[in-house]
């Protein structure tokens, strides 16, 4: 997201680059930003270690951050169990997966949630949740009778709780009713909900691709039910930044969690810094090494620096690197963190499925094969692309780009060996095919 945001912010910043003193003309050309960065820049004394533009992105970063909320707000759990979270929003906003992606999330840190199906109007709104739920195994409390969903959604909250007392289920999710466009119907039911089981947190979930729409729909929830936390979704696509900083302004309530795509691991708290970092076009290092890390173990990491070090990296081993790297999010969003790189690739269309025709040309190998693809002839090649539903062409593609892969591995290793700095820019080029590929900008 923010794209349109950071282009403009890298834009102004890039034409400071030069001068000796951060000045008002400097300051106005941002033009995004309020009287705070102007009176914090106006006529700062430049180091002799930095540029102004060093000196005016660090302004900015700064200010960046304090607005979209300074720091990490988590979600407030209750001292005695269930803790209650409500959610809200409007229908399509993803309320649903949602609340399913929260319970993952709550389950990886220890957690039992259970999920309540106060979503009781919209056809087939309870099969959807349940059939998410089941994804990550978490129960769903409904209320049925005579095969027929029960219409009562806070009835449906109020057993939810107590269900959860009952079998030692530590966090209720209530997926909530929405609406195309707020209604005094929906907005009532969700405030009595919230009356009656009072929730140690309140969610709204909004669409961050709506814009000003997103803006007006979170004050109008927040006036009615002055609700805790905002949840941003739909992350991944071409979005306009000035929403979450709007609705961070506007409402004086912090963003808690950013959902970045379909799949159910694609959620991340919340952390003001690192989008901050992200909307100047620094990347996001820190939560890139986090998704790594939930990826591989010491052990792993050490195993594959072995095999690249004594020159033993196979396809078997690409394989399993690739269901690594797709398990970590879209590809598209992992390059976005990388500084210098995501808003460099706004414009592309960079479609996950890329690989899986690599995938099915590596299956189609035998053990061997996979092991060592010198042993690869034309009639091998000529059964593999058969049995992969591919072209021979294909076949000789991959070989060649993973040849590549290792000699560009081994001049790595050779560069970190000798206490070298590896260019990030010359490894795109590689990965590009000498392209020219993005580079970070100096910071």
């Amino acid at each position: 997201m923010f794209e349109s945001l950071s282009e403009k912010l890298e834009g102004a910043l890039q034409s400071v680059t030069g001068q000796g003193r951060i000045n008002e003309v400097n300051v106005a050309e941002t033009k995004e930003f309020t009287d705070n960065v102007k009176e914090e820049a106006t006529g700062e004394e430049v180091l002799n270690s930095v540029t102004p533009g060093q000196q005016l992105t660090k302004i900015v970063y700064d200010e960046l951050a304090r607005v979209l909320g300074g720091e990490l707000e988590e979600i407030e759990m209750a001292d005695t169990p269930p803790t209650v979270i409500l959610v809200a929003g409007l229908q399509g906003s993803g309320k649903t997966t949602f609340s399913v992606k929260l319970a993952r999330h709550l389950k990886k840190q220890g957690h039992a949630p259970m999920l309540a199906a106060s979503d009781v109007y919209r056809p087939a709104a309870v099969d959807q949740l349940k059939k998410l739920a089941g994804e990550v195994n978490a129960p769903v409390y409904s209320i049925e009778e005579d095969g027929e969903i029960v219409e009562d959604a806070v009835r449906v909250a109020e057993e939810a709780v107590e269900e959860a007392r009952r079998t030692a289920r530590d966090v209720v999710i209530i997926d909530t009713a929405g609406r195309m466009h707020i209604d005094e119907q929906m907005m009532q039911e969700v405030a009595d909900i919230k009356t009656s089981v009072e929730p140690n947190e309140t969610l709204f979930v909004v669409d961050s691709m709506t814009g000003q729409d997103a803006v007006n729909t979170a004050k109008e929830f927040n006036e009615r039910l002055d609700y805790d936390g905002v949840v941003l979704t739909k992350l991944d696509g071409d979005t306009r930044g000035g929403a979450a900083l709007s609705i961070r302004t506007v409402v004086e309530k912090p963003i808690k969690f950013a959902s970045t795509g379909e799949k159910l691991d694609a959620l991340t708290p919340f952390y003001p810094d690192r989008m901050a970092q992200r909307i100047l076009g620094m990347g996001d290092v820190v939560s890139f090494v986090e998704r790594a890390q939930e990826e591989y173990d010491e052990k792993e990491a050490e195993r594959l620096q072995q095999k690249i070090r004594s020159d033993e990296f196979d396809l078997q081993d690409f394989y399993d690197q690739l269901q690594r790297i797709q398990s970590m999010g879209s590809i598209k969003e992992l390059m976005g963190m990388i500084p210098g790189v995501g808003n460099k690739i706004s414009d592309l269309d960079i479609d996950d499925e890329a690989f899986t025709h690599i995938e099915a040309i590596i299956q189609s190998m035998t053990p061997e094969e996979r092991a060592d693809p010198d042993i690869l002839n034309g009639m091998r090649r000529r059964r593999i692309a058969r049995g992969s539903g591919t072209e021979v062409r294909d076949v000789n593609q991959l070989v060649e780009q993973f040849n590549e892969m290792k000699d560009m591995m081994k001049t790595m290793q050779k560069l970190t060996s000798q206490g070298r700095d590896v260019s990030m820019s010359n490894l795109m080029k590689k990965l590009t095919g000498g392209g020219g590929g993005p580079s970070p900008s100096p910071r």
